[in-house]
Parts: C-alpha cells; sequence; structure tokens
C-alpha cells in the first residue's frame, strides 16, 4: 500500500512539470463582439473565460490534470466561438454563430464542469431569453 500511494504521489509531483500555455493573445478591442450592456455582462461573466482572449486564469489552472482539461476547455471554446475576434468572421460565419448561440443558450452553456465552481455563471431563465433574443434567429 505504502508503495502505491508513493508511486502515485511521484506521478501526481512529475504531472505538475507538465506546464500548459495559459496566455490571453492580444487582440484589438475593436474586433470584439458589439452588443447591449446587459448582453455584455452574461457573456462576460458566463462565456468569455472559454470564448475569449481574456481568460481569468484560476488557481486550479497550476494544477495538473486540473489545468490540462481546462486548456482543452479554453482551446475548443475559442476554436468553436471567440467574442474577442467577432469582426474577424464573415457575415455568413457570425450569422451561422448567433444560430450557435441561440441553440445553446438552454441547452449545453455554460458547461456544468464551469457552474460547479463558477456560480456566478448560472444563466436564469430570463437571462437566456434575453440572449436568445438578442442573437435575433428566428426559431
Amino acid at each position: 500500500m505504502k508503495k502505491t500511494i508513493f508511486i502515485i504521489a511521484v506521478v501526481f509531483i512529475a504531472m505538475q512539470f507538465i506546464q500548459i500555455d495559459k496566455t490571453n493573445e492580444k487582440t484589438d478591442k475593436n474586433l470584439e463582439i458589439k452588443a447591449p450592456e446587459n448582453i455584455m455582462t452574461m457573456l462576460k461573466t458566463s462565456c468569455y473565460d472559454c470564448h475569449s482572449n481574456e481568460v481569468k486564469w484560476p488557481w486550479y489552472s497550476n494544477i495538473a490534470p486540473f489545468s490540462w482539461m481546462i486548456n482543452r476547455h479554453v482551446k475548443d471554446g475559442r476554436k468553436a466561438l471567440n467574442f474577442s475576434t467577432w469582426e474577424n468572421y464573415t457575415k455568413e460565419e457570425k450569422n451561422k454563430k448567433l444560430k450557435e448561440i441561440f441553440r445553446t443558450a438552454y441547452a449545453a452553456m455554460p458547461l456544468n464542469s464551469y457552474k460547479w465552481i463558477h456560480k456566478d455563471a448560472e444563466l436564469t431563465r430570463s437571462q437566456r431569453t434575453m440572449i436568445r433574443e438578442w442573437t435575433g434567429v428566428k426559431k
């Protein structure tokens, strides 16, 4: 049993040497999505930590394997939608992204694993409705 605990401890310590890139790429503020103040507040509170270049890296993002999971979520989130580079999208891409926001406003976002730690990211039904209405997508 002691040998097993020792091996687990050594592996855990060794994992800490595999660091992730936690940079937030500098972007022109003119490229950021433009939305009414109440929508921007909701997006920044509930979405920006995975879907922008303004990620607030929490203390536990320094501890493997959590750091690896967080880094993967951020990379995937930015790849799917990056509010910091919104104006780089074509009109067609913007329309597609707005439809995705419309669809995920009730179903999937923010992720439960994120809301578990970030209670303020939970969107109320009313907030979700406001976001969906803001997208302007017809059902």
